[in-house]
């Protein structure tokens, strides 16, 4: 084989740069991935051939030692070699639901295509998606916890065949090219090259008569309800995470997790600050000048009596504690009252007449005298 063989510009076909990051090489993969895969251009033989290309260039610059190791051999005119069943990173396994997402559908088609060393099979156990969805719960229940009922919608086995995608009575035959692997070894003098098995398109499995529901893709959408439990003192906007409520897995794997985003409505009453809970008491003018003992509602629960000293200045604020909101370790948070001088619109004669002595007997300095001299120094 001549040095133009050996040097594939893996660079130029994935278009990028020789300084490419790995998340440049990533990027660039996942759009030409999506652009010339067989699935998405049926009978195209060039697009097919461009698939090949670009995914042997991806297995190569996404693997930091392959990498070096190419950059080097390029120099040389040779001697590099990528080793059956390459794979990009840790453990011997790339699978495309980490580079297109669990939730995109390109991502369901090419996640099986690549497997690790040599012997592994395509249909080893995968981890299942993680979903997303929301609810909405009243500010009492938020406070408290409650049990919500969750209509999820999403992919998973096809009901019909069990995932196989064979029609039923009949089972997916092992794949007589590549005997289940999903890969085919392509040797190219001074490189060996694993790519997807093109009798299986790398499931490793043939059906010959499909599922009429899936089409013979094993996947389908359905619908299920789950009972999901939200903790006591979920903030509106929070995300909780519900584990093995997800999508479920294949071959065995494990089900996603479940991420739920609560919304909470406002209440009437109550307001909250972090694990505080909060409230606006009115008051009379006399009750914060001579003193008081007023009552003050808590969630769910009897009102508490809150003694006002007398003097005590409008808009002040009296905590109790052990009212609020549950914390991790179980404590509760405290109920913030806030006193609001409430002032009467309509007076009778009586009412004018004692204000007007109260007027009288309190007369003294201006009290925003004060303010002023402060405010025309600052100028």
């Amino acid at each position: 084989m001549s040095a133009k063989d050996y040097q594939k510009d893996y660079y130029k076909t994935l278009g990028v740069p020789k300084t490419a990051t790995a998340a440049e090489i990533k990027k660039s993969y996942r759009e030409l991935a999506r652009k010339y895969h067989p699935d998405a251009n049926k009978g195209s033989t060039d697009a097919e051939e461009r698939f090949k290309e670009i995914t042997e260039a991806y297995n190569v610059l996404s693997d930091e030692k392959q990498r070096k190791e190419y950059d080097e051999a390029r120099s040389m005119f040779g001697g590099f070699r990528v080793p059956t069943g390459a794979r990009t990173g840790q453990g011997g396994t790339f699978d495309l639901g980490d580079l297109f997402g669990a939730s995109d559908g390109l991502g369901d088609v090419l996640g099986g295509i690549f497997r690790g060393r040599s012997g592994t099979t395509s249909s080893r156990a995968r981890r299942g998606a993680d979903v997303e969805t929301e609810t909405t719960l009243s500010f009492g229940d938020a406070i408290d916890g409650a049990t919500v009922s969750l209509r999820l919608t999403g992919e998973g086995p096809c009901p019909v065949c069990g995932g196989t995608g064979a029609k039923s009575g009949t089972v997916p035959k092992v794949c007589p090219d590549c005997h289940g692997t999903g890969q085919q070894s392509r040797n190219l003098g001074g490189f060996g090259l694993s790519e997807p098995c093109k009798t299986c398109r790398g499931r490793g499995l043939v059906v010959e008569d499909p599922c009429s529901a899936c089409s013979g893709s094993g996947r389908a959408m359905s619908s299920r309800t789950i009972q999901a439990r939200i903790p006591a003192g979920v903030a509106d906007g929070q995300r909780i995470r519900i584990p093995g409520k997800g999508a479920p897995g294949e071959h065995g794997g494990k089900a996603g997790d479940l991420y739920v985003r609560v919304h909470v409505t406002p209440n009437d009453v109550f307001g909250r600050s972090g694990e505080n809970l909060t409230v606006t008491v009115p008051v009379t003018i006399t009750e914060l000048a001579l003193g008081a003992e007023i009552k003050v509602p808590t969630h769910r629960g009897p009102a508490v009596t809150v003694r006002i000293p007398a003097g005590t200045p409008n808009g002040k604020v009296f905590r109790v504690p052990g009212r609020g909101v549950r914390r991790k370790d179980g404590t509760l948070g405290s109920l913030l009252a806030t006193v609001e001088v409430t002032v009467p619109h309509d007076l009778n004669k009586k009412a004018k007449s004692a204000l007007e002595d109260l007027r009288i007997a309190t007369e003294g300095p201006d009290p925003r005298e004060d303010l002023l001299r402060r405010a025309r120094q600052s100028d």
